[in-house]
């Protein structure tokens, strides 16, 4: 009885934790979805109209800066790291550099909608994988296996065939998009690199305190030169403060998001849940936005899925292997420590 009652308890803990785990996807997904559709509504000429990346990216940084800075230092919800602490030296060699690769990357990416439709930039973004893992062998922090150059030659030619039957074809476009994943892509690297090695722990509150005004200085230059002539031309225009205030709110959110998806389960998680994103924003862009997807398109894109497919199982087996040789190592740490305890304790007997 005993036994049935304890399996009961365990199977009910399972069964509760993957039930979390599918709500965290959910939620990811959900905020993702609404902030992608919600930036290219607001950015696209033939929607709310508002063709001003940088000025929308700055919004969205503002915002988190003064959440972030209300959280941290006016509620004290979370602590800055200590382990080491985030001096000025530090905050100049590690996160300056991570923050201007993230403006960037959201300058980009944001630009993007004005030209591309929602679906051809997801079937874009299947190119991540590749420039990751062509910037972690640059950087030295992966290492060039063979398989994994032709798994990524795979995903390149699945987006290279979508690219070809894109109906709304923009080379400016997806220049830009590019560009943005190269950005992002450098941005992964660097963290890991900067902060990941040096034993620095940032959750998405710290993440944005720290990040986000270095950001919005990076964008500062730019949105001078670039829209600020304009955004003085067109005067009559009045930002929706509802509209500004629920989109930056939604991009807010989905920090939060990102860091409760891996916090709580993995960071492979949450790129098989893209993947999933990705098919369901393609669906969405076809069938309420009418966005032309054809059939060229989605050929490309599932050669490209099948292959970043592949590769997050790749990194799955890798995962698995590396835990159950940190097990193994651990036994064996316990059987010496058991072992020398036990000679320890024949010494003394044989003593008295």
């Amino acid at each position: 009885m005993g036994r049935e009652g304890g399996g009961g308890a365990m199977s009910e803990g399972v069964v509760k934790k993957v039930l979390l785990s599918y709500a965290y996807v959910a939620i990811w997904i959900f905020l993702s979805f609404t902030v992608i559709v919600y930036n290219k509504y607001i950015l696209d000429p033939k929607m709310y109209n508002w063709p001003f990346p940088i000025s929308l990216t700055m919004v969205h940084m503002s915002f988190c800066s003064g959440l972030g800075f209300l959280l941290v230092r006016g509620l004290r919800v979370v602590e800055p790291p200590t382990s080491p602490p985030m001096t000025r030296d530090l905050y100049v060699a590690s996160v300056v550099p991570i923050g201007a690769l993230y403006a960037f990357s959201l300058w980009f990416a944001n630009s993007a909608y004005i030209y591309l439709s929602v679906s051809f930039i997801q079937m874009l973004k299947a190119l991540m994988p590749v420039a990751v893992y062509s910037i972690g062998i640059l950087f030295k922090k992966d290492t060039f296996k063979t398989e994994t150059l032709l798994n990524m030659l795979s995903i390149s030619f699945g987006v290279a065939i979508a690219a070809y039957g894109e109906a709304r074809f923009n080379s400016w476009g997806v220049m830009l998009q590019l560009a943005a994943v190269a950005f992002e892509a450098t941005r992964l690297v660097l963290i890991q690199i900067l902060l990941t090695s040096k034993g620095i722990s940032l959750n998405p509150i710290t993440s944005l305190y720290y990040v986000s005004p270095c950001c919005l200085v990076f964008l500062l230059l730019p949105w001078c030169l670039v829209e600020l002539p304009v955004l003085r031309a067109t005067s009559s225009f009045h930002p929706d403060l509802f509209i500004f205030g629920t989109n930056s709110l939604c991009a807010f959110a989905l920090n939060l998001a990102v860091f409760l998806l891996v916090g709580k389960t993995s960071a492979l998680t949450m790129n098989v849940a893209g993947v999933v994103k990705d098919w369901l924003l393609i669906t969405f862009s076809w069938s309420v936005i009418r966005d032309t997807v054809t059939a060229v398109n989605l050929i490309g894109y599932a050669i490209a899925f099948l292959g970043v497919a592949y590769y997050n199982h790749v990194k799955l087996q890798a995962l698995k292997a590396k835990e159950a040789q940190k097990k193994i190592a651990q036994a064996d740490e316990e059987n010496a420590q058991l072992l020398e305890e036990r000679n320890g304790d024949r010494k003394n007997d044989s003593q008295a």
